[in-house]
């Protein structure tokens, strides 16, 4: 039953993932009921400080991009690349890296491409090179941000541990290590594929008129010379004020943080979790009155509607994995326990695979960092692999691959014939490994 029940799972993610989010947190109610209904196991419970904390920070990105405070990051991204076009393949992914670390969501990318296109084709450089490994860099910062959900889920979980580890010391791993992960991948970019001007098939699609003006036409007009509102550079400054009291409040717990009685009764600092749900929430309190933006924009937008998804999710599969996990995982401790321990590398393997079930960052922690905690994974080796939680590149099904696909009008950026062998997998392994391997050695001088 134990074995039935683990393909059950598995199947769940497989089909659920498919459908979208919405699709895999209703797939997951089927896995769930199978447990609960016909195998008898007691119910899990859902991660209801994750799911909190997710909520606040897709209500705070929410007011930015509504405000249009997103667009100024955008706007000053793209004057520097134009300035550097001959370093784009390079300058690509650590700016798009550099957007999603501060706006907390890689949706910022898909601005930026019809501008990376446009700068490479007009350079003669293959547009492959800075689009697909920039399309890989905006996930990789996701682990990276301190407003994202995948960040802020780990601080959740992490914080009843007996060795909590907070933002500031998450942060401290993830961003020096998934961005050595960027720019090693960026310079693995820069000679891939055939040059443009000895790319048979290229040359081949150019010498037909049509496509040669469909391929280098003008992008129409850039973010670079867009005229925003005084209001949208108020909202960037208040959400980056906002984000550096958050990572104040994380460095001086003791200093700056009000105290609470915990459940036995002893006086402490105030939990990160709650600290930063209230400070997101304040963040976009200011952002409406400053800039009156209209709630409705808010609602609407693709940060926030992607984000409330991303709730849905987390809710479904985690319930669904905490059932599983939290009835059978008592006998599969000691052995999984002994694996890890011995071979702390097998924790990356797991997060990064289970990544690839769930196409989600936030959703695959949500699995796999309470199963490790239980199996005597000590938080160092959590936060040290953060990276590997990026493995949904492997297939090229997740949105902002197909987008940049899209976007690509050369056709270099494609799906191969196996499937497999995609623009975005050799950038993303090297990507991911890189930002692992870093990440261990950091955290373990460190911490």
């Amino acid at each position: 039953m134990e074995l039935l029940g683990f393909i059950i799972l598995i199947a769940c993610l497989v089909v659920g993932v498919h459908y979208g989010g919405l699709g895999l947190a209703a797939v997951s109610g089927i896995g769930l009921v199978f447990f609960v209904f016909v195998v008898g196991l007691v119910p899990g419970k859902p991660p209801i400080d994750v799911m909190l904390t997710i909520m606040a920070v897709v209500t705070c990105s929410g007011f930015l991009q509504a405000s249009k405070g997103l667009d100024v990051m955008l706007k000053y991204a793209e004057k520097l690349l134009r300035k550097n076009p001959q370093k784009i393949t390079v300058l690509a992914p650590i700016t798009t890296w550099f957007l999603t670390v501060l706006c907390g969501t890689g949706h910022v990318v898909y601005t930026m491409f019809p501008i990376i296109y446009d700068i490479a084709i007009k350079q003669n450089i293959r547009p492959e090179r800075p689009m697909a490994v920039a399309s890989v860099a905006s996930q990789m910062g996701i682990c990276a941000s301190p407003a994202s959900v995948a960040v802020v889920s780990m601080v959740a979980m992490l914080a009843n541990t007996s060795a909590p580890l907070g933002v500031v010391q998450i942060l401290t791993v993830s961003i020096p290590a998934t961005f050595c992960g960027v720019v090693v991948a960026g310079l693995w970019s820069l000679h891939r594929g055939k040059d443009l001007a000895k790319d048979p098939a290229f040359q081949a699609r150019i010498a037909d008129p049509e496509q040669r003006a469909y391929i280098y036409e003008d992008q129409g007009e850039s973010v670079a010379n867009m005229k925003l509102p005084t209001t949208a550079y108020k909202a960037t400054f208040i959400f980056l004020l906002g984000i550096l009291v958050i990572a104040l409040f994380g460095s001086f717990p003791k200093e700056l943080l009000p105290l609470v009685p915990n459940a036995k009764g002893v006086w402490e600092p105030l939990s990160m979790t709650p600290t930063i749900q209230l400070c997101m929430l304040v963040i976009a309190a200011v952002i409406l009155l400053v800039t009156k933006v209209k709630v409705n924009d808010v609602t609407n937008g693709s940060v926030f509607k992607s984000g409330m998804v991303a709730v849905v999710s987390v809710y479904g599969v985690a319930w669904m994995a905490e059932t599983y996990f939290g009835a059978y995982l008592p006998g599969m401790k000691k052995t999984l326990g002994n694996i890890v321990l011995q071979y702390p590398w097998t924790y990356a393997v797991v997060l990064f695979f289970i990544s690839k079930l769930v196409n989600s960052q936030a959703a695959a922690l949500a699995i796999v960092v309470p199963m490790a905690l239980s199996v005597g994974v000590q938080p160092l080796i959590i936060i040290s692999f953060i990276s590997a939680c990026y493995g949904y590149f492997v297939l090229p099904t997740y949105p902002s691959d197909l987008a940049c696909i899209g976007f690509d009008r050369s056709g270099t950026t494609r799906i191969g014939k196996f499937v497999i062998n995609h623009s975005f997998i050799i950038p993303g392994l090297v990507g991911v490994v890189t930002g692992s391997c870093v990440g261990y050695i950091i955290a373990h001088i460190l911490y």
